[in-house]
């Protein structure tokens, strides 16, 4: 059997241990929820190595590491911190191991999918969830923009399911947007658990909607009103227990009660700005998509605050151009936005069609800052009807000047 030596020097006398300790020879030490009596019981628990199983050790480890996440979420002092043992108690989420996932965003939406349309009949969902949260921050900390230009591009074809793009998106705008907030990271990585997950009360009834041709009827709606709670309930059955997530989630749609969202906590605020951004950007059989520009403007126009605060971040985050989004040339070109400028307001961007409405096979980057390439105006996703290949805006965008060039 495999062991792992246990971090003697961090237990605390009196306290029962949570694992069974062993020798790495295999001796019992000292059966699971018995305590250390005295520094004379540790010295010799030290002496034969004292070491549990793999798999005890492993959760430990990841209880130990979720108290710290809390506590740095909570304020606590690194000092404090770092005078805190080990955990006396290993919940049964700290036995969930990352499932790993290969791809890129389409895999991981593809992943996400399924389990948002299984809900609580969704198997190893916990694992599954990790390995996604896990794969797509990898991918936005290797490249954040060609992060935006997937999750936008996906988002106007409705086909694929809108539900987990949504979810994608939002977790990754919230990721970003807590960072400029100067928030911690257990604060951003609790927003983008809690915004892959919070419309899993209904999922498959999201993407209906999103392609049906009449507006909601009184039965969708009252879904829409209840499924913060419904997805509660089943992040609770899948064994999640982490309030703060719990409460986010809870929360996202603003108080039913009618509380003001400016007095509700900042992760809420950041969650449910995301959450009305998206969806504003998202095109319906019944309406239109809205710019990015506009959906950026509603977020802004009359917030006051922290409210501002927290709109101002986001579109400082993403741009007032997201890569993956569509605008006119003041030349009349249409160009796709691909990589986020100095300003928010100054993207780089590729023509795609002239102003004669040709499409263009050769992808040549502009820079939006200069006179001669300015903005005229945003354009809706469903008013371009030319394919973008993502190989070739990737092999462009390698070409480009890095932002901190002179």
């Amino acid at each position: 059997m495999k062991y792992l030596p246990i971090p003697i020097a961090m237990l605390q006398i009196g306290q029962p241990l949570p694992v069974t300790v062993w020798s790495t020879s295999g001796q019992l030490l000292l059966k699971k929820g018995n305590p250390i009596l005295s520094e004379q019981h540790r010295d010799r628990l030290a002496e034969h190595k004292a070491s549990t199983t793999y798999e005890d050790g492993m959760a430990w480890q990841r209880a130990y590491e979720r108290m710290v996440y809390t506590a740095l979420r909570d304020g606590v002092s690194v000092d404090e911190i770092a005078r805190m043992g080990m955990p006396t108690e290993i919940k049964e989420a700290d036995f969930v191991v990352a499932k790993q996932i290969s791809g890129g965003w389409s895999d991981l939406q593809e992943v996400l999918r399924g389990i948002l349309y299984q809900g609580g009949l969704a198997i190893n969902p916990l694992s599954r969830l990790a390995g996604i949260e896990k794969k797509a921050l990898s991918l936005l900390q290797d490249d954040v923009d060609d992060s935006l230009f997937c999750l936008f591009q996906m988002l106007a074809d409705s086909q694929i399911g809108y539900s987990a793009t949504h979810a994608l998106l939002c977790a990754s705008i919230c990721h970003l947007t807590a960072k400029k907030l100067g928030m911690s990271d257990a604060h951003a990585q609790l927003l983008f658990a809690a915004a892959m997950t919070m419309n899993i009360g209904m999922a498959r009834d999201q993407d209906s909607m999103a392609l049906q041709n009449n507006a909601p009827t009184d039965w969708q709606r009252e879904l829409i009103r209840d499924h913060p709670r419904i997805s509660v309930e089943i992040l609770q059955s899948f064994g999640v227990d982490d309030e703060a997530q719990l409460d986010i989630v809870r929360w996202h749609h603003g108080d039913p009660d009618g509380q003001a969202l400016e007095h509700t906590a900042p992760s809420r605020r950041v969650l449910h700005m995301a959450d009305v951004f998206v969806a504003k950007m998202a095109a319906r059989k019944t309406r239109a998509a809205v710019s990015p520009v506009g959906a950026v403007k509603d977020m802004v126009l009359g917030a006051e605050g922290d409210n501002l605060g927290v709109g101002s971040a986001m579109a400082q985050a993403v741009g007032f151009y997201p890569p993956g989004t569509y605008l006119r040339l003041n030349n009349g070109c249409t160009a796709v936005s691909i990589r986020r400028g100095q300003r928010a307001n100054t993207p780089w961007v590729i023509p795609i069609v002239d102003k004669d409405g040709m499409p263009l096979a050769r992808y040549a980057p502009l820079d939006t800052s200069k006179p001669e390439n300015q903005i005229a105006a945003p354009l809706n996703c469903e008013s371009v009807k030319v394919a973008v290949s993502l190989d070739k805006v990737r092999r462009t965008r390698e070409r480009l000047p890095r932002l901190d060039a002179k």
